[in-house]
C-alpha cells in the first residue's frame, strides 16, 4: 500500500496546493521586495531569507503544539487557516499603491503604517506557514504502521510522494502563478496563491473521517526539561556498574510514551537521572526518570551534530532563490520566440526532478533494497550525504556562470547570456535537495522517541531555518569585511547593480565551507547509532490474564517469530507481552 486515500487528501492535494503558491511567492518575492517595496539588493536579499528564516523556526511551533495541545490534522487546519488570512493580507497591499512606500534610494523605504502592514502580514503568513510544514509531514506519515513490514515499506515511499507531489506543484508554481506575477500583476498572483491554498485547506478538512488520529500527549520539552534537571541533581552520584539497575519504566509510564528504549551507553552523564533516589520509595517526575524518557534525550542530543552539519547546505539553497533571481534578471530571458520570466528559471530541475523522483522509488531503492536490505534502498544518512557533496558542487557551478555572465556584460558592446545557464546551477541543487530533504525528514521522523515524531520531524525546518538566517549574517558580514579589504572600498555585494558586484566569489567563498562542513558531517554520521529498530510506537494494552495470555503467546508466536511485527489481534507480539507481565510481576 503505497497511496492511501486518506493521504492523498494530506499531500495530494492540501500539500502540493500549499506549496504551489509557497514556492512561487518564495522564488518571486525578492523581485517584489526590490521593485514594488523598494529595497536594494542586500536588503531585498535579507528580508527574503529572514522570512523563510522564521518560516521555518516556526515548524517548532507547530510540532510541539500537535504532539503536546492538539491533534496533528487540528493544527492543520488552524494554520492553514492564517496562512490564507495572511495571503489575503499581502493582495491587498500589493493591489492598493496607498500601501506601498515612495522610493527614497535607501537599504529600506518602509516606514510607520505601511511598515507595520507589511511586516504584520508578512510574518503571519511565515506563521501559518510554518505551523502547517511542522505538522503535515508528520501526520501524513502517521498513517502507516511502522511495525508491520508493509508498512515501513509504505513509509519510505510516503516521502518520496511527498517530495514528488509538492515538486509537481511547484513546477506548476513557477511557471503559472510567477507569469501571472511578471506578466500580469503582483496583486492577482497572491490572489491565485490565497485560492489555491484555501481549495487545498477544505480538501484536507473533507478527508477528516478517512484519517488515523493521533491525540496530543505529554509535553515532550517538559520530559527532556526533567531528564537534564535531575540529571544536575543527581550529578554527584555514582552510576551503578550494572545499567539493569537505573529506575526502567513501568506499567502506567509504559501506556503513556507508547514504546519502551533499551538502555545505550552513550552520555553516561545522563543516566544519573535514572538513579532511584534512597530517601524515596515512589517515583515522582522531577526526581527520577525511567531509561526510556533517559534515552529520549539521548537520542535528540545524538541527532544535534547531523542537524547542525546541514544547516550550510540551506545557506546555499538560499542564494538559488536570491542572488541567482538576480543575475537571472540581467541575463537574456529568450527561448527562441518565447520570454521566459526569470522567476521561472528553477522550473528546469523540478521538471527534473519530477521524473527522477518516480525513477528513484521504482527502479533505484527496489534494486538498493535487495543489496542492503534497508526498506529505503540506502540509509537515510547516506542519502543527506549525496546531498550535501551536491550542494558544494552547485555553488561552484554558480559561481563559474556568474564569472561568464559578467565577462559578457564587460563586452563592447555588452552582451547577455542565455537565462538557460543557471540551469546548471539549479538542476545539480535540485538533486541535492531531493536526497537531503527527503532523507533528513524520514532520519527525523524515524529515529525519534514516539511522543517527539512530530517535533522531531520539524527538525529538517529547523536546518533550513538556520541556513536562511546564517546567508543573512553572511551577506552582512562579507559586505563588511570586504569593504575594507577591497581597493574600491565596495563590499563584494554592495548596492543594486549586479554587474558591479562579486557574487561569484561568493559563491566560491560557499562553495569552500562547504567541503569543509562536509566533513564534518562525515565525522557525525558515522559516530551516530541508530535506535533500534523494535522501538516503534508499541502501545500495550491491559495484561490479561495469565492463563489466556499463555493461550493467546501459542497462537500468535508463530506470526511473532516470522515477523517480528504486532500480532493482528492486540498489536503486541507474544514475547513483548510476556516480557511485560514479568516485569510489572516482579515490580509488584
Amino acid at each position: 500500500m503505497l497511496l492511501t486515500t486518506c493521504n492523498f487528501f494530506v499531500y495530494v492535494v492540501f500539500s502540493a496546493l500549499e506549496n504551489m503558491g509557497f514556492i512561487a511567492n518564495g522564488i518571486s518575492m525578492v523581485l517584489y521586495f526590490k521593485n514594488e517595496m523598494h529595497f536594494d539588493l542586500a536588503g531585498a536579499s535579507n528580508t527574503l531569507t529572514n522570512f523563510f528564516g522564521s518560516t521555518f523556526l516556526l515548524c517548532l511551533v507547530g510540532g510541539f503544539i500537535s504532539d503536546t495541545f492538539l491533534s496533528r490534522f487540528a493544527t492543520c487546519l488552524i494554520f492553514g487557516t492564517l496562512e490564507v488570512l495572511a495571503l489575503v493580507m499581502l493582495t491587498i497591499q500589493a493591489y492598493s499603491k496607498n500601501l506601498h512606500p515612495p522610493d527614497c534610494g535607501k537599504s529600506s523605504c518602509l516606514k510607520g503604517a505601511i511598515a507595520a502592514y507589511f511586516y504584520g502580514s508578512l510574518y503571519l503568513y511565515s506563521f501559518g506557514c510554518g505551523g502547517n510544514r511542522g505538522t503535515l509531514p508528520a501526520f501524513g506519515a502517521g498513517q502507516f504502521d511502522e511495525n508491520d513490514p508493509k508498512g515501513a515499506k509504505a513509509l519510505a515511499s510516503y516521502f518520496n510522494f511527498y517530495l514528488l507531489a509538492t515538486t509537481v506543484a511547484a513546477v506548476i508554481g513557477v511557471t503559472g502563478i510567477v507569469y501571472v506575477f511578471t506578466e500580469k500583476s503582483w496583486w492577482l498572483g497572491f490572489l491565485v496563491s490565497s485560492v489555491a491554498n484555501f481549495i487545498g485547506l477544505i480538501a484536507l478538512a473533507a478527508g477528516k473521517c478517512l484519517y488515523r488520529i493521533q491525540q496530543p500527549g505529554e509535553s515532550p520539552l517538559v520530559r527532556v526539561a526533567q531528564v537534564l534537571v535531575v540529571a544536575i541533581k543527581n550529578r554527584k552520584l555514582s552510576l551503578p556498574d550494572n545499567p539493569e539497575e537505573l529506575y526502567e519504566i513501568n506499567e502506567k509510564e509504559r501506556a503513556s510514551t507508547w514504546e519502551r528504549i533499551p538502555h545505550a551507553n552513550q552520555f553516561r552523564c545522563l543516566d544519573k537521572a535514572a538513579i532511584m533516589p534512597k530517601d524515596s520509595a515512589v517515583a515522582a517526575p522531577w526526581r527520577v526518570c525511567t531509561v526510556t524518557q533517559v534515552e529520549e534525550v539521548k537520542i535528540l542530543t545524538r541527532m544535534m551534530p547531523i542537524l547542525a552539519s546541514t544547516i550550510l547546505m540551506n545557506t546555499c539553497l538560499a542564494q538559488l532563490q536570491t542572488f541567482s533571481i538576480t543575475q537571472g534578471a540581467a541575463m537574456d530571458p529568450h527561448l527562441g520566440s518565447i520570454k521566459v520570466p526569470t522567476s521561472s528559471i528553477p522550473v528546469i530541475p523540478l521538471l527534473f526532478m519530477s521524473i527522477l523522483l518516480p525513477l528513484y522509488e521504482f527502479f533505484f531503492v527496489p534494486f538498493a533494497r535487495k543489496i542492503t536490505g534497508h526498506p529505503s534502498g540506502i540509509t537515510q544518512l547516506q542519502r543527506v550525504g549525496i546531498g550535501l557533496v551536491l550542494s558544494a558542487v552547485s555553488m561552484t557551478v554558480a559561481g563559474l556562470v556568474e564569472v561568464i555572465r559578467r565577462n559578457a556584460f564587460n563586452e563592447t558592446p555588452p552582451k547577455q547570456i542565455s537565462l538557460f545557464w543557471l540551469s546548471f546551477q539549479y538542476c545539480i541543487f535540485g538533486i541535492a535537495d531531493m536526497f537531503t530533504f527527503i532523507g533528513l525528514l524520514e532520519f527525523f521522523y524515524k529515529e525519534a522517541p514516539a511522543g517527539m515524531k512530530t517535533l522531531a520531524s520539524s527538525f529538517t525546518y529547523l536546518s533550513l531555518s538556520f541556513g536562511y538566517f546564517l546567508s543573512s549574517a553572511f551577506v552582512d558580514i562579507i559586505n563588511a569585511v570586504t569593504k575594507r579589504i577591497t581597493p574600491s572600498k565596495q563590499g563584494w555585494l554592495h548596492g543594486k547593480d549586479i554587474n558591479k558586484n562579486n557574487v561569484n566569489l561568493f559563491y566560491w567563498f560557499l562553495a569552500i565551507v562547504s567541503v569543509l562542513n562536509l566533513v564534518l558531517y562525515l565525522y557525525a554520521a558515522a559516530w551516530y547509532k541508530y535506535k533500534p529498530e523494535n522501538c516503534s510506537d508499541i502501545k500495550p494494552k491491559p495484561l490479561m490474564d495469565p492463563s489466556a495470555k499463555e493461550e493467546k503467546i501459542d497462537q500468535d508466536d508463530g506470526k511473532a517469530k516470522q515477523y517480528g511485527a504486532a500480532s493482528s489481534d492486540d498489536g503486541i507480539i507474544g514475547k513483548e507481552k510476556e516480557f511485560i507481565h514479568d516485569e510489572v510481576k516482579s515490580q509488584e
